[in-house]
């Protein structure tokens, strides 16, 4: 595997809940060579190039400042907040974020693949948009402004994806 790829959530994840309830979830996913902790995957992905171009809009749009020490903190477990995000649940290969607003969701999942002589690491991030009911209707939806962006977020949870793979892959050499 040598692309971010678009794939089905692996069986028992801590998005679960959320494909039963409807919301709207992805999944992508990667390999890198050797062996990867859940730890070594967040602190990657939220210290990427790419990402802190994201922290900088949301301290400036939000008032939600992040630093690369608080990325690793939140990575090693000793802090639950992050910029626009807390941890609403982690495991020892999983972590699942909520935003501030409670109306997305971040997910991470690391999970080792291959042969003791040839161990790789495959990396899941995930995204859930919970729905909010709508006051025409009554249906639940995940919103215009969801909808309008959610080809971007695609491309955009790509780009994370492939970031913070080239980032651990540094970091393995």
């Amino acid at each position: 595997m040598f692309s971010i790829e678009s794939c089905p959530l692996p069986d028992e994840t801590l998005l679960d809940k959320y494909v039963r309830s409807g919301a709207y979830t992805d999944c992508y996913r990667t390999e890198v060579p050797g062996n990867v902790t859940q730890a070594q995957f967040v602190s990657a992905f939220y210290t990427t190039a790419v990402f802190k171009l994201e922290r900088v809009i949301l301290k400036l749009a939000a008032s939600k400042p992040s630093s690369d020490t608080q990325a690793r903190q939140l990575a090693d477990g000793t802090i639950d907040k992050f910029a626009a995000w807390q941890v609403e649940s982690r495991c020892e290969n999983q972590l699942l974020m909520s935003d501030y607003q409670g109306r997305t969701r971040s997910w991470f999942m690391v999970l080792p693949v291959g042969s003791k002589n040839d161990r790789k690491t495959q990396l899941y991030f995930g995204s859930a948009v919970i729905p909010v009911q709508n006051e025409g209707t009554d249906r639940l939806s995940i919103g215009i402004g969801f909808g309008v962006l959610l080809g971007f977020h695609k491309i955009y949870s790509e780009i994370l994806l492939c970031a913070a793979r080239s980032r651990l892959k540094e970091q393995l050499i």
